[in-house]
């Protein structure tokens, strides 16, 4: 037992390598939208209003890309084990082509219709005014977002992730300083509010894309293909892709669906309610980037020695991390769960909201281990082995047959107290973990998914 988990100081080394750059990544990468909103927010209210609602579709796209790429770097990461450099260029193109096509049309209908699609979302003709002037602007990112998007998921699926992360520093660098010189008038630049803003995250956006595809070909890295190269893939090649990539897809959205629903019961609830859940998240989505980065590791070097075949080394990986993951939450849900009533004095709110976080901090820290089982296995584990579409019913039916039903009942029916609601909610969380860990034992997850495709 000691030899399985520490005997073995490589795995240990390259865990670290991967996930370390894709934990930055992730901090840089939620922080553009936060530096608008936070620049924007000394406008008023009604600004960061429609800020939020544009960067709300933007979310929406980027589950999108985000299922795509997922599905995409479960090939990635088999081909990259076999060193298959052709065929990765092929899934590249398969993800890049889906990916901009998507985007293009959605560009298409925001420039052409921006207030209907944030009427959809808000009545407030002052918010939609608004709202559609960044809109129109910001939309132009969507698509270089996509290429960025699609290599960047292959650098990492080929364990080259620094790349990805410095060219995400940039465009949050670039979009900062750009933010305080177009939003407030600086440096003889007249005051342009929220179009300033959209202007200087579509600049951001599109340094970020320059930056990865010139130091890709310049370096000549591994994503670095023709346009014929990545476009030599065969509709038998394409279909088997989709096979994989869209259960990935249909997962993301029914799951992001699912968790608004939850807004939905709290928001119901009472605004209180509400802002307490929605600052209890803030913390929840802090203590998890160190998670969802060794998930993203796990995938990548799990894969990998399926591509290779050697799949008694591949079990022993994702053993490895889906002990190490929630060993690691039992420490970090004890931080915040100790530590709840000093991170929420940071905030200004009455005693009601102060007491509803704090006690949600603390169920959410005796959850967090099971919580952090749950994703390593479903994002890191069984989609590396192409198990995706058992993925997707795993995860769905907890969220839209356990936690969205007992959600409604205890919060909207019985008028249970917000941390009874929370926990009602968190029950899904002890289906997924037993039903996962039994398909994770069987080994069915493990399924070398490029050799029918080379």
């Amino acid at each position: 037992m000691k030899k399985l988990f520490f005997g073995d100081s490589v795995f240990y080394k390259n865990l670290f390598r991967i996930a370390a750059p894709i934990a930055l990544q992730n901090l840089i990468m939620s922080s553009l939208n936060f530096v608008d909103t936070v620049m924007v927010g000394q406008l008023g209210e009604t600004n960061i209003a429609a800020v939020a609602l544009a960067n709300q579709l933007f979310f929406l796209i980027a589950l999108f890309l985000f299922g795509v790429g997922s599905g995409a770097s479960v090939f990635v990461a088999q081909f990259w084990g076999k060193k298959d450099v052709t065929n990765i260029r092929k899934v590249l193109g398969l993800s890049m082509s889906c990916s901009v096509v998507i985007t293009f049309f959605a560009t298409l209908v925001i420039m052409i219709f921006p207030e209907f699609v944030l009427s959809l979302f808000t009545k407030d003709t002052e918010v939609i005014r608004l709202g559609s002037s960044y809109l129109k602007i910001v939309c132009l990112c969507y698509i270089p977002t996509s290429i960025t998007f699609s290599y960047a998921s292959t650098l990492r699926s080929t364990g080259q992730t620094k790349l990805p992360m410095i060219a995400s520093a940039v465009a949050l660098s670039v979009n900062t300083v750009l933010n305080y010189i177009l939003i407030f008038g600086k440096l003889g630049m007249p005051a342009m509010g929220v179009q300033g803003a959209a202007i200087a995250t579509v600049t951001a956006r599109f340094a970020e894309v320059f930056l990865i595809i010139g130091a890709v070909y310049s370096l000549k890295l591994t994503p670095a293909a023709s346009f014929r190269e990545l476009f030599a893939f065969s509709r038998s090649f394409a279909v088997k892709f989709f096979n994989i990539v869209i259960p990935v897809i249909m997962n993301e959205v029914l799951w992001s669906v699912g968790v608004t629903m939850y807004t939905v019961v709290y928001g119901r609830m009472g605004t209180d309610i509400l802002a307490s859940i929605n600052i209890a998240s803030a913390v929840e989505g802090i203590s998890f980037v160190l998670f969802k980065s060794m998930a993203n590791a796990c995938a990548v070097m799990v894969g990998n020695k399926i591509g290779e075949g050697d799949e008694k080394t591949a079990f022993t990986y994702s053993l490895r991390i889906a002990v190490l993951g929630p060993f690691l939450g039992i420490i970090v849900g004890l931080i915040v769960a100790l530590s709840s009533g000093l991170l929420l004095s940071f905030y200004n709110v009455t005693p009601q909201v102060y007491e509803n976080a704090r006690t949600v901090l603390k169920i959410f820290g005796l959850f967090m281990p099971i919580k952090i089982f749950n994703m390593t296995n479903i994002v890191g584990i069984l989609r590396s082995g192409g198990d995706t579409k058992y993925s997707l019913f795993l995860d769905t039916t907890g969220v839209w047959f356990i936690a969205v039903p007992l959600a409604f009942v205890g919060g909207l029916v019985y008028h249970l107290p917000v941390y009874i609601v929370y926990i009602l909610v968190n029950l899904e969380e002890i289906y997924k973990f037993s039903f996962g860990l039994k398909r994770f034992i069987t080994k069915k997850w493990i399924n070398n998914v490029i050799v029918q495709m080379e």
